[in-house]
């Protein structure tokens, strides 16, 4: 690290994205040339720049040339051909002390893998409306009662009062059942529309013998517990009617092994069903996802199987598409799973066909995978369109608020939740976003967490800081996805804890200054582009707060949230003649050579500069 980089900070280093601000043309196709462009501050002492691009393999150098100074940098541009379908760059600053590369990662002062390269790529795109989106995530036995008949209460369920605590581990998890509907989620679309939500996202629909539902014994209809086809057709009107969008869960990974398929399989060694499952000689004679006997695994090696999976019009995938249901999409459970067993890696084939399928019924449909783990070599952008983000937004999130009282594990490891510094969390959303082509990074779902965590406001304790944890997913990069529930503050130790019914009639339980941060934030969200599409450069690291700037042509947005009080600290004055506050507590107030921003904590602040 040069003397300029110790103390310029991270506002005044040279910066890229794949945003339009960097990267004009945003859809390139094969054998284009595409510009690329590169900020850098008026006070960093490069004396030239260079674009490293590959092409089949092969790394070449070329000049850029300086196209602009403004009152804040100097802008160079480099002409990059669009070679191969994925093509990686990266630039090179040579100064008095030799030279720096800067990849996605960051700036960097020595020796670098083409593993953080920035990629041009040819995938096709996300629908528009997707980057736009603000998810709701829907577990249907939970949310809401319509108080419609659906048939006696199944033999494996545990009936519940609608107050009962969830169970939050052990026998009967899968069982407890509240007898939410679909109808129910109809009536209460006031609330989901008010909060500002653009997307319903339902957990599966489909009849299985567990409240759950990722066991299904059919793919062929809505349970009837839910209210069946006719509900799920209420529902799409509903939404429809108001302009919102509905997506579904569906398991590629697995069945039921109550599915009539497998049911089919294990009662003649002949039936074509058979090729659909990976069958063994140990107990129980079949592979159960995470060896649970109860979820048989999909072999997609049968052709048969993929004709009825996820190929074409008539597959489960093609048919919840058309109407009257007409789904906007799937969010595929355990897709890191699918298609991968020992040798066998049809992952990425399966994730193609599924988008294929989509995209022929309705080019508008999008195909979000569930990985929660490095999902990176995953999404290359032919396949899922994004992912549920919990290894570069949620995991690094918990670390930096999460309260180590608490005890929570994190997402599963073994030990309690360290409190990590702004750096660390920072650091973390770097490594696993930097290698993700741009075009993907603006569709993975961002989560503070799901009906598969702890609530947000159990991990990190005082609601103060679930602002802070709403402020940083509304205005992230990628699409907000939110548990519903949490707006109102509901709390849950585990997965299946979190499972919380909502309290419609409980006005006690309702956090309403939390209810009110999510509602404002959203809107917030709604009326900025730049919190949607807009570049991301990260102007502020400190232990217990951390800044970036969201920006587009036409405007300049400066988050800042902290975890608690802090030092302040002063931008720079020719970041803005005069900053607007459009949230928080404090307008950023004139000092020497520059904007403060106050040391407030928990606090969450955002600034129109320009």
């Amino acid at each position: 690290m040069t003397s300029y980089e110790r103390g310029a900070g991270a506002f005044e280093l040279p910066h890229h994205d794949g945003s339009a601000l960097y990267v004009p043309q945003q859809r390139p196709g094969l054998g284009d040339t595409v510009t690329v462009r590169l900020r850098v501050p008026l006070d960093y002492p490069e004396a030239a720049v260079h674009v490293r691009m590959v092409r089949d393999g092969e790394p070449r150098m070329a000049a850029a040339r300086l196209a602009q100074t403004d009152s804040d940098a100097r802008w160079y541009e480099a002409d990059v051909l669009v070679h191969n379908p994925v093509t990686r760059y990266r630039f090179m600053l040579v100064d008095p002390d030799g030279y720096a590369w800067l990849n996605a990662r960051g700036l960097i002062r020595r020796g670098v893998t083409d593993e953080y390269d920035f990629q041009l790529t040819t995938a096709p795109r996300a629908p528009r409306w997707l980057r736009d989106a603000v998810v709701y995530q829907i577990f249907p036995d939970r949310f809401a009662r319509s108080g419609r008949r659906h048939g006696a209460t199944p033999d494996w369920a545990i009936p519940a009062e609608w107050d009962d605590e969830p169970i939050p581990a052990g026998p009967g998890v899968g069982q407890q059942f509240y007898g939410g509907d679909l109808d129910g989620v109809v009536d209460r679309l006031d609330h989901v529309a008010d909060l500002g939500v653009t997307t319903v996202y339902l957990t599966p629909i489909f009849p299985g013998r567990s409240n759950h539902r990722y066991d299904a014994s059919t793919f062929d209809h809505v349970d009837p517990l839910l209210g069946g086809d006719d509900a799920l057709a209420r529902l799409r009107g509903a939404l429809s009617a108001r302009g919102m969008r509905l997506v579904g869960d569906i398991t590629t990974n697995h069945t039921g092994a109550g599915h009539e398929w497998f049911a089919r399989a294990r009662a003649d060694e002949n039936a074509p069903e058979r090729d659909f499952y990976y069958w063994t000689q140990e107990e129980p004679g079949y592979v159960g996802w995470l060896e649970h006997s109860s979820l048989p695994k999909l072999d997609y090696r049968s052709p048969e199987l993929a004709r009825r999976m996820i190929e074409g019009a008539g597959s489960v995938v093609g048919r919840w598409l058309q109407p009257p249901f007409s789904l906007d999409g799937w969010r595929v459970d355990v897709a890191n799973m699918t298609g991968r067993y020992g040798e066998i890696d049809d992952t990425a084939a399966v994730a193609r066909t599924v988008r294929e399928t989509i995209e022929d019924i309705n080019p508008d449909g999008i195909l979000i995978s569930e990985h929660f783990h490095d999902a990176r070599a995953d999404l290359t952008g032919e396949g899922w369109h994004g992912n549920m983000n919990y290894s570069a937004f949620t995991r690094p999130l918990w670390s930096w608020l999460a309260d180590p009282a608490s005890g929570l594990s994190l997402l599963g490891l073994p030990a309690g939740t360290p409190r990590a510094s702004g750096a660390a969390m920072v650091e973390q959303m770097r490594d696993f976003d930097a290698a993700t082509p741009w075009p993907v990074l603006l569709n993975h779902w961002n989560m503070l967490c799901s009906h598969d965590t702890p609530r947000i406001r159990t991990v990190v304790g005082d609601p103060a800081l679930v602002e802070v944890a709403a402020g940083l997913l509304l205005t992230y990069l990628g699409v907000p996805a939110i548990f519903a529930g949490d707006e109102l503050g509901l709390t849950g130790t585990t997965g299946e804890h979190a499972r919380v019914p909502m309290p419609w009639d409980r006005p006690e339980r309702r956090d309403e200054r939390t209810h009110e941060a999510y509602r404002s934030l959203i809107a917030l969200r709604h009326a900025h582009p730049a919190l949607r599409e807009g570049s991301l450069r990260w102007v502020l690291i400190e232990d217990d707060a951390v800044g970036y700037l969201r920006e587009t042509a036409d405007e300049t947005l400066l988050v800042v949230v902290a975890r608690r009080p802090w030092a302040g600290t002063v931008l720079p004055a020719r970041w803005s003649a005069a900053p607007q506050t459009i949230y928080g507590a404090h307008d950023l107030t004139e000092a020497d050579e520059g904007w403060a921003v106050h040391g407030d904590g928990p606090a969450v602040g955002v600034w129109r500069l320009r």
